[in-house]
C-alpha cells in the first residue's frame, strides 16, 4: 500500500500494461471480431498476479497481502474493449481507447486505496493506516533508492 511509488506507479504502470491486453485485443478482433480482448487478457493476467502474490509473497515469505496487491487495469481494459466495439476501428482504439486506458488507472485503483488512506492517531502522531502498517512492518531497502523514489520525504523511516 504505502510502498507503491507514487510518482512512477501511475505513470510507467500503464503505458507498460497496454501492451498485452492491445496485442491480444488485436489478434481477437483481427481474426474473430471479438471485442473484449482486453478485458479477457486482463483478466488472466489478474488472476495470474493474485496466484504469484500469494504463493510468492505470502506462502513463502509472510509479506502481508495488503502490501502487495495488484494494480486494477479492468477499468481501463473495459474501455479500451468499449471504444473497439463501438468505432470498429483499431486507429480510433489505439488513441482513444489508449488514452482511456492510461486515464482511468488512477482512478480504477482509488476504491482499493482508499481504506489505507484512513487517519489514524499513534503515539501523538497522525498518519495514514498505510503509513502505520509500514512503520510497523520494516521493508529492507536501500536508502537511497528510496530518498530517489521519495524525494527526501522519508514516511516509513
Amino acid at each position: 500500500s504505502d510502498w507503491k511509488d507514487r510518482r512512477l506507479w501511475v505513470t510507467v504502470l500503464p503505458i507498460m500494461g497496454i501492451t498485452f491486453p492491445a496485442a491480444v485485443q488485436a489478434v481477437l478482433w483481427w481474426r474473430y471480431r471479438i471485442a473484449f480482448g482486453a478485458t479477457l487478457c486482463v483478466l488472466g493476467l489478474l488472476f495470474g498476479e493474485w496466484v504469484n502474490r500469494y504463493f510468492n509473497f505470502w506462502g513463502w515469505t509472510y509479506f502481508p497481502i495488503n502490501f502487495v496487491f495488484p494494480s486494477q487495469l479492468i477499468p481501463g481494459a473495459i474501455v479500451l474493449d468499449v471504444v473497439l466495439l463501438l468505432s470498429s476501428s483499431m486507429q480510433l482504439t489505439a488513441v482513444v481507447g489508449g488514452l482511456g486506458f492510461g486515464l482511468l488507472f488512477y482512478p480504477g485503483n482509488w476504491p482499493v486505496m482508499a481504506p489505507l488512506h484512513m487517519p489514524v492517531e499513534y503515539n501523538g502522531m497522525m498518519m495514514t493506516l498505510a503509513d502505520l502498517s509500514g512503520y510497523h512492518y520494516v521493508r529492507t531497502g536501500m536508502p537511497e533508492y528510496i530518498r530517489m523514489v521519495e524525494k527526501g520525504t522519508l514516511r516509513t523511516f
